[in-house]
């Protein structure tokens, strides 16, 4: 029921990233918290007809809902929220776009105050990398997820 730090891995559609995340203790019957999360995403494009990464940040706040637990050590959740990013002027000229997401998750406790985890969920905003070909959507769909979070 403490306040827990952490780092990811992950997918945003067919954006790799890394990234940090924090929540606060649980409230409402121990059961529900509040996680807010930072990502460096790279969004992968053509340019001068070869392949790159251009990095780019998201940033979510949601509210986390505890399903039950499998035994001790399995932890079951749902999370969900608005979920910001900030593009690279390389591949869109907005400066900021805006979503929701939404996942589920199971957190490993290999010891008390640790656990691993894994999510897969879906992520839509509607952004469009504007300055590429065809513009292509970027950040929108499936959403997975893993890491490493300490309780503090």
């Amino acid at each position: 029921n403490n306040m827990s730090i952490g780092f990811q891995i992950n997918q945003y559609q067919d954006d790799f990233g890394i990234g940090i995340n924090a929540t606060s203790p649980f409230f409402i019957y121990q059961k529900v918290a509040v996680r807010l999360r930072s990502n460096l995403m790279f969004n992968e494009h053509l340019k001068n007809q070869e392949a790159t990464w251009t990095p780019y940040l998201n940033a979510t706040v949601g509210l986390l809902g505890e399903a039950g637990w499998i035994g001790d050590s399995i932890k079951l959740y749902s999370e969900g929220g608005v979920i910001g990013l900030f593009p690279s002027e390389t591949f869109s000229s907005e400066s900021f776009e805006f979503g929701g997401y939404g996942l589920f998750g199971f957190e490993f406790y290999m010891a008390p105050r640790n656990n691993f985890f894994i999510e897969i969920g879906g992520v839509g905003t509607g952004a469009r990398a504007n300055k590429m070909i065809n513009k292509p959507i970027y950040s929108n769909g499936l959403l997975i997820s893993a890491g490493f979070r300490v309780h503090l």
